[in-house]
Parts: structure tokens; sequence; C-alpha cells
């Protein structure tokens, strides 16, 4: 297992960025890394995103140095999404089965956590999100059925897209973790737009089913100072409170959000009018 600290910036800092900078700040481009697990720990909400490839072998997640905690789950809480083949995770000696696109819900305290595949010429990917917790909630799988799911955009400004929420307040109790996915229709390619901001909470986004040969384009910034940052299929990118969070792919694709703070709405964010993004 590897574990990779990633530090805070104000809006000031990042201006003096160039895109080098940018992408070692930001930019998580390598997730999955066959029978290993990789983590990126950030100091923006000490939100933690990574990457579990089991392939020929059963995977344990143990808590990096950075946690100073006896068990990964200690003063956290999980959500796990399976963007692979069909996955088999263990929760002090619980299994749950994870199929492609389904989440997973572990709470804080829990101590043991492997990871498998249910065949490994189809591995399953797991995709996680880890947050710090102040109480204990049970450990639930989410499937696309239990998920609620919202509808949003038209053809006609390219942003048709399909939201679903699999581990929100609305669906099941968390400490501070939000997570779902959105699916982009063929034709559209904006997400988030209108873009926003929400300076209760920080988020990431890991962007997949991106075609090959194309590329998403992520936005960032301050609303009247934005950035970007070139995006290939299965990489991530952190998100600051304070900037904006917007994508615009040569394709149509998907994406998780997982977003972190003191603010459990989804619905809490502070709209920027296209016309006024510079």
């Amino acid at each position: 297992m590897t574990a990779e600290t990633r530090y805070a910036a104000s809006p000031a800092e990042v201006l003096s960025w160039n895109t080098a900078q940018t992408r070692k700040e930001l930019l998580i481009e390598q997730l999955f890394v066959q029978d290993e697990i990789k983590l990126v720990y950030s100091h923006y909400d000490r939100f933690v995103t990574g990457g579990i490839f089991p392939v020929g072998k059963t995977l344990t997640l143990t808590p990096p140095d950075q946690f100073k905690a006896a068990y990964f789950l200690e003063r956290r809480e999980l959500g796990i999404i399976n963007v692979g083949g069909a996955g088999v995770v263990k929760v002090d000696g619980e299994t749950f089965e994870i199929g492609f696109k389904e989440a997973l819900y572990v709470g804080k305290g829990k101590k043991e956590l492997l990871f498998s595949s249910k065949d490994n010429s189809a591995p399953a990917k797991f995709y996680l999100n880890s947050t710090p917790a102040h109480h204990e909630y049970p450990t639930r799988h989410v499937s696309r059925k239990d998920a609620e799911v919202v509808t949003l955009g038209a053809m006609e400004t390219a942003n048709h897209r399909t939201i679903n929420k699999l581990l929100v307040s609305t669906v099941l109790p968390t400490c501070q973790l939000q997570m779902g996915m959105t699916e982009l229709k063929p034709g559209s390619v904006w997400n988030t737009m209108p873009a926003h901001t929400h300076d209760r909470r920080m988020e990431v986004y890991f962007y997949f089913e991106v075609p090959q040969g194309q590329s998403v384009c992520h936005f960032w910034g301050q609303p009247q100072e934005t950035r970007h940052i070139w995006m290939q299929n299965e990489q991530a990118v952190i998100s600051p409170p304070w900037s904006i969070h917007s994508g615009a792919g040569t394709s149509n694709y998907t994406f998780i959000w997982g977003m972190a703070g003191e603010n459990l709405d989804y619905g809490d964010m502070d709209v920027c009018a296209i016309p006024d993004l510079k």
C-alpha cells in the first residue's frame, strides 16, 4: 500500500501555479495498480481518495502512517464504489458482494477490511473515499435501485445527465461523507453546469468510462479566476472548497463525486451564472 499526502492551498497561492504545479497538487493520475492499494491523503477536510485493484490476491486495507491509528476506521468512515468487475468486500467477517457501479458504506469502528474479485479475469476496481467520523453508523450495500436518481440538463445545452445519489443523507446516515455518480448521455459533455462553489465542503471528482483517445477538461478555481486540468480515464482531481468544479469532455463519460465538510445538504451550493465565469 502507498499513501501520498497533498496539502491545502489558498486562492492567492494558486495564482502562481503553472500547469505542472497544478497537476502535482490536485491531479491523482493513477489509482489502480494490479494487486495494490493506492491512497491520497488531502489536508482539505482530511479527505482520503483511493483505489484498490485485487487481481491475484485478497487485499487488506490498513491505516497509513498519516492516520496514527490502530486500524483504518478507528476514527473514520468509508465509501466504496466498484468501477470494475464483480467484487467482494469483507467487513469484520461479514461478506458483501459489490457489482459494477454499486456502493458500500462502512461506518466508524469496523476493524478488518478485505477486498477481492469474484473473477480474476474480470477484476473489481474499488474506488474509495474516506473522511473523519464522530459516530458509528451501520455498514450498508447500496445498489443502483437503492440510489436516489435525478435526471438534469438537456441535449440542447450538452449537459443531459443522470445523477445517482448513492451514499447521501437521503439514502442512508453518514457523518459527513457524501458520494454519488453522474452519467452523461451520448452527445452531452458538460457536467455540473452552471458551475458552483460550496465553501462548507470540499469535493473530489473521479472520471471514468472516458473512451480511448478522448479526454475530459476539468475546470477549477474561483469563479472569476478559473483554471483547467486535462484528465484521462480513471483519474481523480481534488477540488478545494473555494473552487468551482466542472468538466467538459470530448465525449460523454461518467464521474464519481465525493464530498466532505460540515454540511450534508446536497443542494447547498453557491451557483455561478455562466456569463459571469472568467
